[in-house]
C-alpha cells in the first residue's frame, strides 16, 4: 500500500470541511487558533513516518496526554490505579461532575477530567521531585527534545478552571487525592498545555500498536497492558461520542480539545490528525471525517 498517495487522497476528500467546527472557546487561547488548518501523520510500526497538510504546526494535545500519564502510572504502579479509577465509558461530558458523587468519588474512567485528575495526582505521588517522566517520554518516543508545554495555554486554563477546580475539590473531599488540588491542577494544566505536531503525537503513541515496545525496543507496557490501554481509548477515548467513533472509525483513539486525535491500528500503526475545529462533544469534526476516511481506504479496524 501506498501510504503517502493515501494520506494525500484523504487530504483532497476531506479538503471542503476544513475549517468547520468551533474551537474550543472556554481556553482563551485555544479560541484564538486558526480553524482553518489540517494535518494528518502515520507512523508504520517500523518506524516510517507519512503525512500531509499542516502535520509539522504544534498544537496543545490537551486530553490526549491523559493516555501517556495513564500509561507511566500503569508501567511503575502496575494495576494500582484502577482501585481508584474505573473502565467503564461514561456517556458523560468530559467534564462532567455528576457520576462523581453518586460514584462517591471514583470517576468513571481515566479520560474523563475527573478520572485524569485522579492520575495525574497518582503519577505525581510516583515521581522524584523534579522529575517530568511524561515530558520524558514524549520527547524520546517523538525524537523531538524541543516538545515542551506552551506556558500562555497553560495559564490560560489556570485562569479559567472553575470546573476542573470542583472536580478536584470533590475528588478530595472523597479522599481520592493525594496531593494538594493546587499541586494536582498545576500539573495537569501543564500536561494539557504540550504542544506537539502530528508527526509527533504519531510517532509518540506508536509503541501501543507495537504491543507497549518503545522505539528503542525496550517494554513501557507488556502486551497485555498495551492491549487494555488500548480498549479503554476505544471505550472512552471520545466522551459521549465514543460510540460514535467506533461505529464511524472502529479504533482505538483519545481526542482533544486542541483538535487532536491520536489512533492505534494494533500491529500496523499509530495515527494522528488535526483540525482545530470541534463538534458538540469536543472531538475534531475533521479529524473524525478522515478517520472514517482512512479505515474505510485501509480496510484496517479492530472490526
Amino acid at each position: 500500500m501506498d501510504m503517502q498517495a493515501v494520506l494525500e487522497e484523504i487530504h483532497e476528500a476531506v479538503r471542503p470541511m476544513i475549517g468547520s467546527g468551533t474551537v474550543a472557546e472556554y481556553i482563551p487561547r485555544l479560541a484564538a487558533v486558526n480553524p482553518d488548518q489540517f494535518g494528518m501523520s502515520v507512523v508504520m510500526n517500523d518506524g516510517t513516518s507519512y503525512g500531509v497538510g499542516d502535520c509539522e504546526v504544534p498544537f496543545s494535545i490537551q486530553s490526549i496526554s491523559k493516555v501517556f500519564t495513564l500509561v507511566l502510572t500503569l508501567d511503575r504502579d502496575g494495576d494500582e490505579i484502577w482501585t481508584r479509577v474505573g473502565r467503564e465509558p461514561s456517556g458523560a461530558a468530559f467534564n462532567s461532575l455528576a457520576q462523581l458523587e453518586y460514584k462517591r468519588g471514583i470517576p468513571r474512567n481515566p479520560f474523563m477530567n475527573a478520572g485524569a485528575l485522579v492520575v495525574t495526582d497518582h503519577l505525581l505521588g510516583l515521581s522524584e521531585a523534579g522529575e517530568q517522566p511524561l515530558l520524558e517520554l514524549l520527547r524520546a518516543e517523538a525524537g523531538n527534545p524541543a516538545i515542551a508545554p506552551d506556558p500562555l495555554v497553560a495559564a490560560s486554563e489556570a485562569d479559567h478552571a472553575d470546573r476542573n477546580s470542583s472536580i478536584a475539590y470533590l475528588l478530595s473531599s472523597f479522599g481520592n487525592l493525594r496531593n494538594p488540588v493546587g499541586d494536582v491542577l498545576a500539573h495537569y494544566f501543564e500536561q494539557c498545555a504540550i504542544a506537539m505536531s502530528t508527526r509527533d503525537l504519531a510517532a509518540a503513541g506508536a509503541f501501543l500498536a507495537r504491543g507497549g515496545i518503545r522505539q528503542d525496543g525496550t517494554p513501557v507496557l507488556s502486551p497485555r497492558q498495551a492491549k487494555r490501554v488500548n480498549a479503554v481509548m476505544l471505550t472512552a477515548g471520545f466522551y459521549d461520542a465514543a460510540a460514535e467513533f467506533a461505529y464511524r472509525v472502529g479504533l482505538p483513539g483519545k481526542s482533544g480539545v486542541g483538535g487532536g486525535i491520536l489512533a492505534i491500528v494494533p500491529g500496523k500503526c499509530s495515527i494522528c490528525v488535526w483540525g482545530p475545529g470541534l463538534d458538540s462533544s469536543g472531538n475534531s469534526m475533521i479529524g473524525m471525517a478522515a478517520l472514517d476516511e482512512f479505515t474505510s481506504r485501509t480496510g484496517w479496524s479492530v472490526f
